[in-house]
């Protein structure tokens, strides 16, 4: 019986796609960068070429094309709900294009008031649900473990000491850099019996597990979270927030213009009901369809088959880490411990910079990761421990034009289609690499940090331009 990572396999495009290496050899592409953006889904690819021969206006149209697409674009709306188990009388469902836009519109539209005016979030955040909030309101950090795990007893701490002030509790549902599982219900729990709402960040939650938003009267409930279609194997353009119909019935939209409003006079406005309200302007209907689609095959998939099978490449691929001993692992580097997080692992070679191990991993092993900070510079500096000293050089070095020094990790990330032969490249890629076993000599552009090969560049217009013109 074949492995269910070779069945998932088959469900994607591009998988098999060849890509140019330095020593002018081809070699089928490895993606282990899903953290950042997943490929698409074919599921996904034809329903696209399904709608689009029908493809127009939404509401309002009397044509049979915007009938059809508004009928699609509803549909697509109620299946994310059913994704997060979200009842349709209690949440609504506003589109937009990415998890980073719909906490900002959240962090405008929450109804602060002058006694509850503060967000509780963490120092583990993406920075998009970190900046948005002190934008708006004071904003609280959670203090983390040293291994970079939330500091729920600092949780505890922070949450009584302003119990009467905290309006939002903004907590991501799973670090995009270590992988951690948040024990978001029981979070929950502690910020509704202290008067407040939460907010689950599940941009990187909802691709692996499970997510159910309760009904509100259930002291666990969400109030409020985001996703993103393009980290869920649909990259067309298109994020959702799930949030209370009660909040969103109240207030003006955060962006007005067509769309928004039952009526308007030279002398009033009348603002539509959610979801309308906050959807101004022509939505991405395309994308709407193609995160619907997304979300059908995971469900026929199962999400407990997903994270079974992203557990086993994430053990897989700790029991082969731990044993390289250049490679230090960020965050939980227990195999035994994979079931508990998700398929994210940070770490760094000894003596390379991030940059220039990854950027080696690209040219010659046609391995796609990422280096960096992730969007989440102040994780990753507690991460690497730097003191305030430390940090203080970065920031000037990086203020005066120079990242070549930047602190950050290489990021290895699972997608379900990955399989252990992936993960088998990768280390032995990375041995290699640990040996000095590499062809090119590299250069470090120190504007960016970033390395290239010196007299070596692929000819990306072979694989794809956009200046072929049009038959």
């Amino acid at each position: 019986m074949p492995h269910p990572a070779n069945l998932y396999r088959q469900l994607f495009v591009g998988t098999d796609t060849i890509v140019p290496l330095l020593n002018d050899t081809q070699h089928p592409y490895i993606n282990l960068d899903n953290a950042a953006s997943t490929p698409a889904l074919k599921a996904v690819q034809q329903a696209i070429l399904d709608f689009m021969p029908y493809y127009s206006s939404v509401h309002r149209g009397t044509g049979f094309k915007s009938q059809l697409s508004t009928h699609v674009y509803e549909q697509a709306r109620h299946a994310v709900l059913r994704f997060l188990h979200a009842d349709p009388l209690e949440h609504t469902c506003i589109f937009g294009k990415n998890t980073t836009e719909a906490i900002n519109k959240l962090a405008r539209r929450f109804p602060f008031t002058p006694e509850r005016n503060m967000v509780l979030t963490s120092g583990m955040e993406h920075h998009s649900n970190d900046l948005p909030w002190r934008h708006v309101a004071p904003t609280l950090h959670v203090g983390l473990t040293p291994d970079g795990r939330l500091d729920e007893a600092d949780f505890d701490v922070q949450l009584a000491k302003n119990r009467n002030r905290i309006a939002l509790v903004a907590i991501s549902g799973a670090s995009n850099v270590t992988g951690y599982l948040n024990p978001i219900h029981r979070l929950a729990e502690k910020a509704h019996a202290a008067g407040a709402q939460i907010l689950v960040d599940c941009a990187q939650l909802a691709p692996h597990r499970r997510v159910d938003m309760h009904a509100l009267d259930d002291p666990a409930h969400f109030d409020f979270v985001a996703i993103s279609a393009h980290k869920m194997y649909a990259p067309f353009g298109t994020g959702a927030l799930v949030g209370r119909r009660d909040i969103f019935e109240q207030g003006d939209p955060d962006l007005t213009g067509g769309g928004t409003v039952e009526i308007v006079t030279l002398d009033e406005v009348v603002w539509a009901a959610p979801p309308d309200r906050d959807e101004a302007g022509s939505p991405n209907t395309v994308g709407a369809v193609a995160l619907a689609a997304a979300i059908q095959q995971l469900e026929a998939i199962g999400m407990d088959a997903v994270a079974h099978h992203e557990a086993e490449l994430t053990q897989y691929a700790l029991t082969r880490l731990v044993a390289i001993p250049e490679a230090q692992i960020y965050g939980d580097a227990n195999p035994e411990h994979a079931a508990d997080r998700l398929g994210v692992i940070p770490l760094a070679l000894k003596g390379i910079s991030h940059f220039k191990a990854s950027a080696i991993l690209g040219y010659e092993f046609g391995i796609g990761v990422r280096s960096g900070c992730f969007c989440a510079h102040p994780y990753i500096l507690h991460l690497l421990g730097l003191t305030r000293q430390e940090a203080d050089i970065v920031r000037h070095n990086m203020l005066s034009g120079d990242r070549s020094n930047m602190p950050g990790l290489i990021r290895a990330s699972f997608g379900l289609y990955n399989s252990f032969e992936d993960i088998d490249a990768l280390i032995e890629a990375l041995r290699q690499i640990a040996r000095g076993e590499y062809r090119g000599n590299y250069h470090q552009n120190k504007a960016t940090g970033e390395y290239y090969p010196e007299e070596w560049q692929p000819a990306f217009e072979r694989y794809f331009s956009l200046d072929h013109k049009p038959r």
